[in-house]
């Protein structure tokens, strides 16, 4: 199919802001995720010349691609062509904040960053809804457990049926008090995947059908229950092996009674307090620990999801 000339004017400029994800969150496993307070923030120009330049600031200067292969700019053309458009040329600003390959989104944030771009740009021509933008993020990211909660806000439960992805947000408890540990070594998404078995055994399904019904009580309602909660047997156990350091702090975590658990993929950990004075106290275990490039950062829950506007003209 020949792609129609986008009907964007030369000049036209959008920023976008999104949030780090964290999914899992230990027994929902490609179901559940949550939005943190930990942004990236790109601002998109249309411009005569074909063709896109990326400048990247923070995170990934120097290591992701600055031209039309960029993963911003990819997600930008799928959207354009999803409504038979082809892609104007662009000038990008990444200003960017969320780690890299360790298990917060990523990817899943660079992707709505992009369509979110596009929902901009193509504003007052092509109506973008949250079904759609949830469609297309889905379709290149592979599942929408992190594109839901970055798209949203919040908590999000995400599921596939055959009309697409769907999703549920939630509130969190204003008590809840996440803790994120990120290491300085990486983890390739792609291995977190492979080392995960064919099948479970049945009680093992069981248990974890139960702990994620008990985590959204957790999380909305009763956050003293999260530890319990957070247990899981389908997937961190068969991926320890490859990050010993990180199961090591979960393991010292959870002996004194706090809720950690792998961020998405991982390395990172994710530990969901119920109480700022827990978090506290699991960020003083963890600078104890004697790892040295281990980060804690204390970050809120973000209700909002990625945001997008147009920017100011001669800014």
């Amino acid at each position: 199919m020949k792609l129609a000339a986008a009907p964007v004017p030369t000049g036209r400029s959008v920023t976008v802001k999104v949030p780090a994800t964290t999914a899992n969150l230990g027994p929902g496993f490609d179901t559940l995720g949550l939005a943190l307070s930990l942004y990236d923030e790109l601002t998109v120009t249309c411009r005569k010349a074909p063709g896109a330049t990326v400048e990247v600031i923070g995170v990934g200067a120097g290591e992701v691609p600055t031209d039309d292969t960029n993963l911003v700019v990819t997600a930008i053309r799928h959207s354009f062509a999803a409504y038979g458009l082809d892609l104007p040329g662009l000038d990008l600003v990444a200003r960017n904040s969320i780690p890299h390959g360790r298990g917060l989104g990523s990817s899943g944030a660079a992707i709505v960053s992009g369509i979110m771009a596009a929902k901009g740009l193509l504003e007052g021509v092509v109506d973008i809804d949250s079904g759609a933008l949830l469609a297309l993020a889905t379709e290149l990211e592979g599942h929408p457990d992190n594109v839901a909660p970055a798209l949203f806000g919040g908590l999000t439960i995400a599921w596939t049926t055959e009309a697409g992805p769907q999703h549920k947000k939630l509130m969190v408890h204003r008590g809840v008090s996440p803790l994120i540990c990120v290491p300085e070594s990486t983890m390739s998404t792609e291995l977190a995947r492979s080392l995960r078995p064919a099948s479970v055994p049945h009680e093992d399904a069981i248990f974890n059908v139960s702990r994620s019904a008990l985590l959204i009580a957790a999380l909305i309602q009763s956050p003293e229950l999260l530890f319990a909660a957070t247990e899981d047997r389908l997937h961190q156990s068969y991926r320890a092996a490859a990050m010993p350091g990180t199961e090591s702090l979960i393991t010292q975590l959870r002996s004194r009674g706090l809720p950690a658990v792998v961020s998405g993929a991982g390395p990172s950990i994710l530990v969901l307090c119920s109480d700022p004075a827990q978090r506290l106290e699991a960020a003083r275990l963890v600078a104890e620990h004697g790892a040295d490039d281990w980060q804690s950062l204390m970050l809120a829950v973000d209700f909002k999801g990625a945001t997008v506007n147009p920017h100011p003209a001669g800014t």
